[in-house]
């Protein structure tokens, strides 16, 4: 996907996010470290412009709700986790990069929990490029990116990255 993709891809989804509530003020956004806050705030910019009302946006980090926290070896990462807002009664909108295997998703609702217990959560991401163990689906994507289990997705943003894309790598283990 290129930079115009991706920003076709944001104005669509907030239109998605916004046109079917009829309370748009109980809408909640939540981007998911890393690049679902980026992307969230870019869905949020353009639900402001387009609405004239801005949702609630949130910042979730989901390391410690991890199933495979306790067995990765690896020190991990903590980010940020930042939601200024009562999350009761309200609809969350969950955002992320890429949908794999739908494990992240299920710690980022369990994370959610913790802090609330919305009326809704819906889940939003770049792409969705399948292999899921749990019964874990998308509600907004952007692309469905049928994938090999040896590839690897990376969306980039340009705050992070430099530039706006999606890319498809073949044998990312052969690139370290």
């Amino acid at each position: 996907m290129s930079a115009d993709d991706l920003d076709r891809t944001y104005l669509r989804f907030a239109h998605q996010i916004v046109e079917p509530h009829d309370k748009p003020e109980q809408l909640a956004l939540i981007g998911m470290q890393t690049r679902g806050v980026y992307m969230g705030k870019r869905i949020v910019k353009l639900i402001e412009q387009q609405f004239d009302f801005a949702p609630d946006f949130g910042v979730l980090d989901v390391t410690f709700y991890r199933d495979d926290f306790r067995t990765n070896l690896k020190m991990p990462q903590v980010k940020v986790t930042e939601i200024p807002f009562d999350l009761y009664g309200r609809d969350v909108i969950l955002i992320d990069d890429v949908l794999y295997t739908g494990r992240t998703v299920r710690s980022a609702m369990d994370a959610l929990m913790d802090y609330g217990r919305p009326r809704s959560i819906k889940f939003c991401c770049m792409v969705d490029r399948g292999h899921r163990e749990l019964p874990i689906a998308a509600d907004y994507v952007g692309s469905d990116l049928p994938t090999h289990v040896q590839e690897e997705v990376r969306v980039k943003v340009n705050e992070l990255d430099g530039e706006d894309a999606v890319y498809v790598i073949q044998n990312p283990e052969e690139e370290s």
